[in-house]
């Protein structure tokens, strides 16, 4: 029997998908796309056509590719964040060289985001960056909170569910991404007074759409980068006590928003960030794993083939990691244009059924392969990774 097998979420979408996604109108607020029945069918058939294709290269945890969460070109940081500008009052645009102002540090111990694009990494290689990140930003405005926040995205998120279930076979278990409160706090923050009743004030909003997922029979994988990637967004680099401390509040957020939801339809994916940059200022592994750890969910999905991180597999064999837990280790990547053989993925599943048993192992993707790596690319991958868990 098969290790199980799914991915991180974001697949490539089709050409008519894009350019129909680009031809859309924006509400009166500036970065809400406006939705019509033709776009609605045409997005039912793309994540129809998107599970078989998992289906196909032998995914077992399917989803729909997020290919209902979509973004402005005024507002492009990718539509697994932006998505949620759209299904959340109480945001503003504002001009973006503002939310890129200098950070604050006003005591030891106190730590703040620094500019969104200014990372330490990028301050180190600001050549390699400003060919590979510059080149394709377009974006002139950026939400910031200037009001109480609420949920308003019940109509797009039974369009999601909707579609998946769908397109699922009787039985057929599948699964939706939804973007984590730490995560969507990282805009500029206007209306609420301290960063954690921000947070909290999204763990609050965002709660009503994990709970429809739920409710629907369907996984929820929250997206959380901000767990690690933070890390690289403050300056000066702080102290790993400091930083555990402002992650755990943000772990605290999201256990705020499950709290009875049932842990086993719910995962937390972690990750450094999936641009393509050196990477040489993320944090370790066994730095913020016992933070991670705290949350009350029933897997992680992590990076476990990037080739900054792979070798930090053993973090997981020194962690006191729950008896129920499920890992889903990223074996393939998008990262890198190679496509990996069936047994070097093998090879990284085993040592995570090594650690927990096959049964706790679910063999996944590192990150997001829709829009990192050429659309041909992306299935080779999943491909072999297919290949790669019937081997192990």
């Amino acid at each position: 029997m098969s290790v199980a097998t799914t991915t991180s979420g974001s697949l490539p979408r089709t050409r008519a998908l894009i350019e129909a996604n680009a031809a859309r109108t924006l509400d009166d607020d500036g970065f809400t796309l406006q939705s019509t029945p033709a776009f609605e069918a045409l997005t039912a058939r793309a994540v129809a056509d998107v599970v078989e294709r998992q289906r196909a290269a032998g995914i077992t945890l399917v989803g729909d590719g997020e290919f209902g969460k979509a973004m402005s070109n005024a507002v492009d940081y990718g539509a697994w964040w932006s998505y949620s500008f759209q299904r959340v009052s109480g945001l503003s645009l504002t001009d973006i060289n503002a939310f890129n102002e200098p950070p604050v540090r006003s005591a030891p111990g106190e730590i703040r985001l620094t500019s969104f694009l200014d990372r330490r990494d990028r301050q180190r290689f600001p050549a390699v960056y400003a060919e590979a990140v510059e080149a394709g930003r377009t974006a002139t405005a950026f939400p910031t909170t200037t009001g109480p926040l609420a949920y308003r995205g019940q109509d797009a998120v039974a369009a999601d569910i909707r579609h998946l279930t769908a397109a699922l076979q009787p039985g057929e278990r599948g699964f939706l991404t939804a973007i984590a409160p730490g995560s969507a706090a990282r805009v500029r923050n206007d209306y609420y007074a301290t960063d954690e009743e921000h947070i909290f004030a999204w763990a609050d909003a965002l709660r009503e759409e994990y709970r429809a997922i739920v409710d629907a029979g369907l996984i929820l994988q929250l997206d959380d980068p901000s767990l690690a990637e933070n890390f690289d967004q403050i300056s000066p680099e702080p102290s790993i006590a400091d930083y555990q401390a402002f992650t755990k509040i943000r772990i605290e957020a999201i256990n705020h928003a499950i709290a009875g939801l049932p842990r086993e339809q719910v995962r937390l994916h972690v990750c450094w960030g999936s641009w393509h940059g050196p990477h040489t200022t993320d944090i370790e592994l066994r730095h913020i794993l016992p933070v991670v750890l705290q949350a009350n969910v029933g897997a992680i999905s992590f990076e476990a083939g990037n080739v900054r991180h792979e070798h930090e597999f053993g973090a997981w064999a020194d962690a006191d990691v729950p008896d129920d837990l499920v890992l889903v280790p990223g074996v393939v990547s998008h990262a890198t244009n190679v496509v990996e053989h069936p047994e070097l993925v093998a090879q990284r599943i085993r040592r995570f059924t090594d650690i927990v048993g096959a049964d706790r192992v679910i063999a996944s993707t590192d990150c997001g392969l829709g829009g990192r790596i050429h659309p041909d690319l992306a299935w080779a991958k999943l491909e072999t990774l297919g290949e790669g868990a019937r081997r192990a």
